[in-house]
């Protein structure tokens, strides 16, 4: 590992969080000037700019330097990032006294960044507006990611970028949508702010303030779920939460795919096989839910209840109108199950996302048709084009250890929190998931204050693992990835 341009490239990183702060210190200061809240941001920034000079003085950074860039600095240099950017926007939160500790603080945080929407925050509302923006602003930076923004708005950073670029990209491929990496990144990013932009404007026509309509857009689009109202999206009219329905799905679609149909080829959505299981799963289940819910709630609008929830759960949104830990059985174990699933791949969407979950059913049934005809050849094929055996080892090793970090969080929970399963099952999978509710006492009205402060690093652990694709966290903790 390049340690010194890991260092460099951190400190970068960190120096570029650190302004955007000074966004929610603007809110803060138009709020109260005189508050605590502003003193915190103010410090907050301070440090932020003061570690990223000191750290750039000891480890500078050559033009050439990014050429060295191998996948294990990459991946180090995203996993470290996001830790150290977890503990730099914990900061406000610890200081103005807006939290019990540090531990919940860092949770909330990394919670925000992740896109998990998971929170220890009793009574939302109490909390002021500057800390509520950057809480919501923590989604949006996280949703398309604090690396790519940061090639974005850099200059050019060579053939390195891609192992920025590769090392942070949701999906089992980190596809490119232009053949250099920083106009793919500006590409995403310009996407993404255009979608952001017009639902501002549509939640500010059914009726929001700025205020929400800005934190409600930077949760949708980053599928992270945090709302200014303890609520959540119940606390808002049915226009408003069909605009969220439609802006969540959109935002679990695979961003190339927009950035394609912008461009003028709007028929790429339906070309993608993905999107199409995508699609069709959205649509199946709409269905069904609604159906199911009919017959058993009087409900008045059980579609959009049903619409909502599906596509919440699915995108890893994790926005609720419902209790769905008291619907019927098997709607709550489809939910859970759409847990495991997630996004598109390329979207802002966590889980394993439906790639990754087809590509493994069709090597099963592969596997199948071989033991009854062994001299088969038979290709694994996504729109057409064989899948290359090196990726579906990839695909199949991602999803054992998925599962394995699963039970590992299932079990962890149980033991530190003793817990029902029920509860420490699905507050694993809403973490690694990065989806944020579950079921029992994580459930659709609850949160995450009761759990005990070594539950909370090992789901926060749970949480930056699933958003970073696993590998960027787990090498941190592998020996032979620090030598050279």
């Amino acid at each position: 590992m390049h340690k010194r341009i890991v260092a460099s490239i951190v400190a970068r990183i960190v120096l570029v969080v650190s302004l955007i702060m000074l966004i929610p210190l603007g809110w803060a200061f138009f709020d109260n000037s005189q508050s605590l809240e502003v003193l915190a941001f103010s410090g907050t920034i301070l440090f932020g700019l003061l570690i990223s000079f000191v750290v750039r003085a000891f480890c500078p950074l050559h033009e050439d330097d990014f050429e060295y860039l191998n996948a294990k600095d990459g991946l180090a240099i995203v996993g470290l990032s996001w830790i150290v950017l977890s503990f730099l926007g914990a900061m406000p939160f610890y200081f103005t006294g807006s939290v019990l500790s540090f531990t919940d603080a860092f949770f909330e945080t990394v919670s925000g960044f992740t896109t998990t929407g998971a929170t220890i925050i009793t009574h939302i509302e109490s909390l002021p507006k500057g800390l509520l923006f950057w809480r919501s602003l923590t989604h949006w930076l996280g949703g398309m990611g604090i690396i790519v923004l940061f090639l974005a708005l850099l200059p050019a950073v060579g053939q390195g970028a891609y192992r920025l670029y590769q090392a942070e990209a949701p999906g089992p491929t980190a596809e490119r949508a232009q053949p250099r990496i920083k106009e793919t990144a500006k590409a995403l990013w310009g996407v993404y702010f255009v979608l952001s932009v017009l639902e501002t404007l549509l939640l500010k026509i059914g009726g929001m303030n700025w205020f929400d309509a800005l934190c409600h857009t930077f949760g949708t689009m980053a599928t992270g779920g945090f709302s200014t109202k303890t609520a959540s999206i119940a606390a808002f009219n049915p226009f408003i939460q069909w605009v969220i329905v439609v802006f969540m799905f959109l935002a679990g679609t695979n961003f190339i795919l927009h950035y394609q149909a912008i461009k003028g080829s709007p028929k790429t959505f339906f070309k993608s096989e993905e999107f199409r299981w995508y699609f069709f799963l959205v649509i199946f289940l709409t269905v069904v839910f609604t159906l199911v819910l009919k017959s058993s709630y009087d409900l008045s609008f059980p579609i959009r209840t049903a619409a909502f929830q599906i596509v919440s759960i699915l995108t890893t949104t994790g926005y609720v109108t419902a209790d769905f830990n008291l619907w019927p059985n098997v709607l709550r174990v489809s939910l859970v199950c759409l847990m495991f699933v997630g996004g598109c791949a390329g979207s802002t969407g966590g889980g394993m996302k439906v790639v990754r979950i087809f590509l493994i059913l069709k090597t099963a049934l592969r596997s199948v048709v071989q033991s009854l005809f062994p001299n088969a050849i038979i290709p694994v094929k996504i729109d057409k084009k064989p899948v290359s055996e090196k990726i579906i080892l990839g695909v199949l090793s991602f999803g054992a250890i998925f599962v394995v970090l699963f039970v590992f969080g299932a079990v962890a929970m149980a033991a530190t929190n003793r817990c029902d399963f029920q509860t420490a099952a699905t507050a694993s999978i809403a973490c690694l998931g990065n989806i944020g509710p579950g079921l029992g006492k994580v459930g659709a009205i609850e949160n995450y204050s009761w759990i005990s402060a070594p539950g909370k690093w090992m789901l926060a652990f749970l949480m930056l693992a699933g958003r970073l694709e696993l590998y960027s966290i787990l090498i941190l903790f592998v020996p032979i990835a620090w030598r050279k």
